[in-house]
């Protein structure tokens, strides 16, 4: 027999480890960063260090998943409950609240087994209605922590982002606790054009922003809300600490939570702002296989993609010919041929050059099975038309990278205002 998300919920009691703009918070009292051991603690941890008392008295909604967790695995909302404040509500974003949804799904409305918290379904809503929720649960400080993989297409970013600007709308104080950007702190990429926004894109940032959640807390109080017409009343950063730019994930001490059930490991995020691009194409992003986003394919590719891309001498990752038969996804039970990435190198890795580089050559190498989704779907995961056009008009990979430099340039510029870490 079947279960129902919400009775799978109820039935496991899922236990699974959960200041105006440009002000930050954190506390002297924090446990101190360990530079041998490049040791990160988190603005969750560093709450809860004290108790969540810098929260207390306030009608606190959080808006997380199964990423918003302490060092020590606990959830942060079962980590408030028992301290002793009680969040009014939980707000679950794309996957939900405890993360049990696929790539697409939520989990509804339904009060949490676990702490009775109720918990709201905010996927997909506009901040008018997510406004209503807020209003309905009588929060009056919405709490956001929610680790992000740093890039554009990835949904957590746009539901903070609605989050802010609802939150906006009902007077309520914004915090949010800061984690590192597991793919460090350069920016690479094209800008989004306003005119392609969408669920996987919906304001003018770079592909692979290079900021982490509380830096683009304040890039978005500061670039965006005032064009809505809205202004949080406090935005309040808790920063990391013991992060620098120049850290991957595996640089932090910490331990990685699947932000989504396709993100299973740091490697997948380093390679993810490249190869989610393959969203856009016919092709398979690897989804129904153990590595998605890692290995790319589709029925009658060959062993001469992986060589063409050897020759490449594309730094900080190799290609492995490899052959597979997705179990979900695209091409569900067909055998595919493709290539496998492994991530050699994160500090000179470029996974958007990458990426760039898997789709010219496929065009040219198999013209026959390289088509785009017919939705052209890839023009919003790359924030325009051009990539597709570009490619398609024969481009080469330079010629296509080239157009971005100086969009990225003067994106890398105007953010360095809202930076907190160095």
């Amino acid at each position: 027999m079947s279960l129902t998300r919400r009775s799978f919920l109820a039935a496991g009691a899922l236990a699974t480890p959960m200041l105006a703009a440009g002000s930050t918070l954190a506390s002297a009292t924090a446990p101190a960063a360990a530079p041998e051991q490049h040791r990160v603690v988190t603005g969750a941890d560093t709450l809860a260090a004290q108790g969540w008392r810098a929260l207390a008295g306030r009608k606190v909604g959080v808006l997380s998943n199964p990423t918003g967790v302490l060092a020590n695995q606990d959830h942060i909302v079962d980590s408030m409950v028992a301290a002793g404040i009680r969040p009014v509500a939980a707000f679950g974003p794309e996957h939900g609240f405890r993360g049990s949804a696929q790539a697409g799904g939520s989990e509804g409305d339904y009060n949490d087994p676990r702490t009775g918290v109720p918990v709201y379904d905010a996927y997909g809503v506009d901040a008018t209605k997510l406004a209503g929720l807020f209003t309905k649960a009588g929060v009056d400080t919405v709490v956001f922590d929610i680790a992000d993989v740093g890039s554009r297409f990835y949904t957590y970013i746009w539901s903070m982002y609605t989050a802010m600007v609802a939150a906006a709308k009902v007077g309520a104080a914004f915090v949010v606790l800061d984690r590192p950007n597991p793919l460090g702190g350069k920016a690479y990429g094209p800008m989004l054009d306003p005119a392609f926004s969408s669920g996987v894109g919906r304001k003018p940032i770079v592909q692979q922003h290079g900021m982490t959640v509380g830096e683009l807390a304040r890039y978005f109080a500061g670039e965006f809300l005032p064009a809505e017409g809205v202004k949080l009343p406090k935005l309040e950063v808790v920063q990391t600490r013991g992060w620098k730019r120049d850290r991957v994930f595996a640089q932090t001490g910490l331990v990685w939570t699947p932000p989504s059930p396709n993100m299973p490991t740091p490697d997948t995020a380093l390679v993810y702002p490249g190869t989610g691009l393959v969203e856009g194409l016919v092709f398979s992003e690897g989804r129904g296989t153990t590595r998605p986003f890692e290995i790319i394919g589709a029925p009658n590719l060959d062993w001469r993609w992986r060589e063409k891309l050897g020759e490449l001498g594309l730094r900080g990752v190799t290609f492995r010919e490899t052959y597979f038969v997705p179990t979900f996804g695209k091409f569900v039970n067909v055998p595919c041929g493709g290539v496998q990435l492994t991530v050699t190198d994160a500090g000179s890795l470029d996974a958007i050059r990458t990426a760039v580089s898997m789709i010219v050559t496929a065009k040219q190498l198999y013209p026959a099975e390289f088509a785009w989704r017919p939705d052209n779907y890839i023009d919003k995961l790359s924030g325009s038309d051009r990539l597709r056009k570009m490619v398609d008009a024969g481009a080469g990979i330079d010629d296509v990278i080239g157009t971005w430099q100086p969009e990225l340039n003067a994106f890398t510029k105007r953010r360095q205002q809202y930076l907190i870490y160095r």
